[in-house]
């Protein structure tokens, strides 16, 4: 069940050159060249009338995607319920930016986003009263055929009791419309190779088979990576493990590759490693 999963970039990849040596039409064809066929945006880095969209924007949107055959696999926005630094944003402030991101998001043909909130602490956990509004837009959700997906990222651990919570709610409501969205740097276990970004050397990681519980909840995953040899292996997260499980266990969605290692200023050098990691992913899936 190997081809039910897809392969795509995130364009906060190419963050180190984006308005400088690549523009939005760069990324696309550099997507194409590697075989991707799905692409992430950061709906406020990427799209220049954020929080608006333009007609301009939505038609070179939907003539990229033609002309370079890649689908809109995941839409990245933000939540900050912190925006203020002497109140939490209000319940219908929060309403009204995430209906604005389903309108966007439905017109650009994304139907996965990735919904980040505010935090809490340091391994990540999300505004206390996430449930009330996540629940009080499940409607709009429903409306604009977007399903909403909280990212579940490093110091966070599979293990936390707020990744249960998100399981629970979607049990508890019923509701096709909040899934998640797994970074794989949980399961990163390296902190000692050059240029890998330390969070903390000592933080705790999660171990592969701890995802498969979670796989019928999972809408979208991060391949995060940090370093590539020249051999095709990612040196700090046990990608053969992880990528062998999904299709043991027949998960489909997209594996949107998410570079966060060193040189990302570096003309080219993004690239480079994204096909590594393309070849790597391609030769574990069996594609």
């Amino acid at each position: 069940m190997a081809n039910n999963i897809k392969r795509g970039v995130a364009v906060y990849s190419y963050s180190g050159e984006y308005g400088k040596t690549m523009n939005l039409e760069d990324c696309f064809k550099d997507m194409h060249d590697m075989g991707a066929t799905g692409i992430e945006i950061l709906a406020n880095s990427h799209i220049d009338s954020y929080p608006e969209l333009s007609d301009d924007y939505l038609e070179k949107w939907q003539s990229l995607c033609q002309k370079y055959q890649i689908e809109p696999a995941e839409y990245g926005h933000w939540v900050d319920t912190r925006l203020y630094k002497d109140r939490e944003m209000s319940l219908e402030e929060a309403r009204e930016k995430l209906i604005n991101d389903f309108k966007i998001a439905n017109k650009l043909g994304f139907k996965i986003l990735r919904t980040k909130m505010g935090v809490i602490n340091g391994e990540l956990a999300p505004v206390e009263n996430w449930r009330e509004i996540i629940k009080s837009v499940l409607p709009e959700a429903e409306k604009y055929d977007v399903i909403m997906c909280p990212e579940i990222h490093l110091t966070t651990v599979l293990a936390d009791q707020f990744v249960q919570d998100y399981v629970d709610f979607i049990e508890e409501t019923g509701t096709k419309h909040f899934g998640l969205n797994i970074d794989l740097s949980v399961f990163q276990n390296r902190f000692d190779v050059p240029g890998v970004l330390v969070f903390n050397p000592d933080c705790k990681h999660s171990l592969p088979e701890e995802i498969i519980p979670l796989l019928p909840y999972v809408k979208c995953i991060h391949a995060k990576f940090n370093k590539m040899d020249d051999d095709f292996n990612e040196l700090t997260i046990p990608y053969p493990e992880i990528l062998s499980i999904l299709k043991e266990h027949n998960w489909e969605g997209y594996l949107l590759s998410e570079y966060e290692g060193a040189n990302k200023e570096v003309e080219g050098y993004v690239s480079q490693e994204l096909r590594k990691h393309h070849v790597m992913m391609k030769r574990i899936l069996g594609h």
